[in-house]
């Protein structure tokens, strides 16, 4: 039996390689590897010339700079732009706010917050649009700017009040584009492209996020009735395709409705469709964030005499919550996309927008420059709420003991 432990090893050191060298052990290092490596450098270089070819010399770019209106509010009145923009102006400040809440480090400006006023003052310079929307842009730069500045000066324990500002902003939009209540009401005919969009995708989000906490909640209820009737619910949803829901609250559900109530909104009904199928997802999501909850917590919330109410709502859901921020902000995105469902609908949201663009006799057969442009808007946004995700995740600490 050997007695004696071996000499201690150091551990190997790091080198950091050049370029060159990483290419050489990495895409040079035999003689099919140098095969590939042309192979695919060549398919690369091809394709990107082709495209920028494409993008500079062949697309004709005048059918998206012609319907940029049409593209971003539809046939919302003009004299009423002035609505769009300040609830704009009242979301970015807000943005501003609790991206400046978010910061932990100690720069004012960090590199995302220039990035994106880059990315303001590139649209003010380049697009073609009026003189009063590019001021009204720079306004509402300086505001995000401004509400930047104030999130990184408040009180860090006051940013538990965004998610009723949040709602607060939400009624405010709605108010502004609605109407009432002292203001023009403007019909929903009249709401399209990406307005239209955005307000069906935010609605059908808040609408059906504490619906789907609630059956998630309910599946896990040792009440039989609760139980079964949510699972029932979950299952038979989740068996159902999003268009076929569609179908069923635009034609189906004024049949079930009060005589006095059948004259619904055609976007009301857009949106409790919506809110009903991402709710059995949302469910299912969250309960199992609630699985991944130690049940010794819940046992430890009653040894302190918390009754169940609390225990959930204080204890397991903000855990389940947390480690489940993947999963529902992937929802939240698969819900948004899924919005160009309600072209075949005849609501002309932004993909309905595009369709009929698409029929003007001028722009015929332009559908790679326009499909194109909506996919752009459309990963902004994804990709937009993706990191607004990342965010949250590094701020709670998620994956982090």
């Amino acid at each position: 039996m050997q007695t004696e432990l071996p000499p201690p090893v150091a551990p190997p050191i790091s080198r950091a390689s050049s370029p060159w060298e990483w290419m050489r052990v990495n895409l040079f290092s035999t003689w099919y590897n140098i095969i590939l490596t042309i192979v695919c450098v060549v398919i690369i270089v091809v394709g990107i010339s082709n495209l920028l070819r494409w993008v500079f010399d062949i697309a004709q770019w005048n059918v998206v700079v012609t319907n940029l209106q049409l593209f971003f509010v539809g046939r919302f009145p003009p004299e009423l732009y002035w609505r769009v923009w300040l609830s704009l102006g009242v979301l970015a400040c807000l943005a501003g706010i609790a991206w400046g809440f978010s910061r932990t480090d100690a720069r004012w400006l960090s590199h995302s917050t220039l990035i994106a006023l880059g990315v303001i003052v590139a649209a003010v310079i380049l697009l073609p649009i009026p003189l009063s929307s590019r001021l009204w842009l720079v306004t509402i730069a300086l505001v995000a700017t401004i509400g930047y500045a104030a999130g990184r000066q408040l009180p860090p324990n006051l940013s538990s009040w965004l998610p009723v500002m949040w709602g607060v902003a939400f009624l405010l939009v709605w108010w502004l584009i609605k109407g009432g209540l002292g203001l023009a009401p403007t019909p929903t005919t009249v709401w399209s492209g990406l307005l239209l969009t955005l307000l069906t995708a935010t609605t059908s989000i808040i609408l059906s996020f504490p619906l789907g906490v609630l059956l998630a909640l309910g599946r896990q209820s040792p009440l039989p009735v609760v139980r079964g009737l949510s699972t029932l619910y979950i299952e038979v949803i989740r068996g159902l395709p999003l268009i076929g829901i569609l179908f069923l609250a635009q034609v189906m559900l004024p049949l079930f409705l009060p005589p006095w109530f059948r004259d619904l909104d055609r976007v009301l009904r857009a949106i409790a469709g919506l809110v009903l199928f991402s709710a059995a997802y949302l469910a299912e999501n969250v309960r199992g964030g609630l699985q991944a909850v130690p049940r010794g917590q819940a046992e430890a919330a009653k040894a302190l005499g918390l009754g169940a109410p609390l225990t959930v709502s204080l204890i397991v859901l903000p855990q389940a919550l947390k480690a489940v921020i993947p999963a529902i902000v992937g929802q939240f995105i698969s819900l948004f996309k899924d919005t160009s469902l309600l072209a075949l609908f005849g609501l002309l949201e932004l993909t309905g927008i595009a369709r009929s663009i698409l029929a003007q006799p001028e722009f015929i057969g332009r559908y790679a420059e326009v499909y194109l442009f909506i996919g752009l808007i459309y990963w902004i946004f994804c990709y937009g709420m993706s990191q607004a995700s990342r965010n949250l995740e590094r701020k709670l600490n998620v994956g982090q003991r």
